[in-house]
């Protein structure tokens, strides 16, 4: 409980988890090739059969458990779904659930969202999920109150490694303020009061990828002040290195949480294959954060 006699929020669960199982988040992505990888049909069942297989890999022995919600709607209804079981599946067995959906709309329908990925009464609700500010930081509204409401978190992106990013992210508003930064000011003022009540990290994070380069430091993103989790995707396949989070995040280190799918993914289809490569890319992470 947390100082108030509250149950601890998503920042607090967060940081609790990174320090038992290690500074690692792992991906489920179903993409068609991985399926036929192990052997798997790219339908609903060969999604079933990878997915439930993947968390009984991961549950219990990483911080936290990613299902990139596109690879599930791919295949309809029923691979919303399989999405639906991974959810109530991670949450039975204790173990933190980011849904990667990067919503991002406006008014009733950035409400319904929320209530989607955020509600206590929906089956797609995780512990978090991913969203996009780049209809303003204020059209987030909905998702941030009913986030502080149920408990959970959201992560905001920030600094993303594909390059078309950076023609929004490194632009500069009227003020000359780059959007990278603004977005991470108004993050860190989000969580200003929960990280005064005594909170470890507030619930919302930034999603800042592990191969923006310099990108960090030549806008000036103050990530340490923000106050919240930094989810890095990018570690392993897409070409950065444990050695690059140190780079990118210097300061906010403690913060970071490393995130990886392919190099893990790749593992399987055994439950041990898949368990020993997560427990691995947990431990390189945390030595190069200063954690293991």
């Amino acid at each position: 409980m947390s100082a108030a006699g509250r149950v601890p929020g998503f920042g607090a669960r967060l940081a609790t988890a990174m320090a038992a199982h290690g500074p690692l988040c792992v991906g489920i992505d179903p993409h068609p090739g991985l399926l036929h990888d192990w052997g798997l049909t790219d339908d609903a069942t060969g999604l079933e059969r990878f997915s439930l297989t993947a968390v009984e890999a991961l549950a219990g022995s990483v911080a936290a458990v990613k299902p990139q919600a596109a690879f599930f709607e791919r295949h309809g209804s029923a691979g919303v779904a399989v999405l639906e079981r991974v959810v109530a599946d991670l949450r039975a067995a204790g173990t933190l659930c980011v849904v990667d959906a990067k919503r991002g709309d406006i008014g009733s329908t950035m409400q319904a969202y929320a209530d989607a990925y955020l509600g206590d009464s929906s089956p797609l609700a995780g512990d978090a999920v991913t969203v996009s500010p780049y209809l303003g930081f204020g059209s987030l509204r909905p998702v941030l109150d009913l986030a502080t409401t149920t408990g959970r978190g959201v992560f905001v992106l920030c600094l993303t490694s594909n390059p078309e990013g950076a023609s929004v992210q490194h632009a500069t508003d009227p003020d000359g303020v780059p959007v990278a930064v603004r977005v991470a000011r108004q993050a860190a003022a989000a969580n200003a009061g929960v990280v005064a009540a005594g909170e470890p990290m507030g619930p919302v994070g930034l999603v800042v990828g592990a191969t923006t380069g310099d990108a960090v430091r030549r806008l000036g993103v103050d990530l340490a002040a923000v106050r919240g989790p930094l989810l890095a995707p990018g570690v392993g396949a897409q070409g950065a290195t444990a050695d690059d989070l140190r780079d990118v995040f210097g300061a906010a280190r403690e913060q970071v949480l490393a995130s990886t799918s392919r190099a893990v993914l790749a593992a399987g289809p055994t439950v041990t294959g898949l368990r020993e490569a997560a427990r691995r890319a947990a431990g390189e992470v945390a030595a190069v954060l200063g954690r293991g």
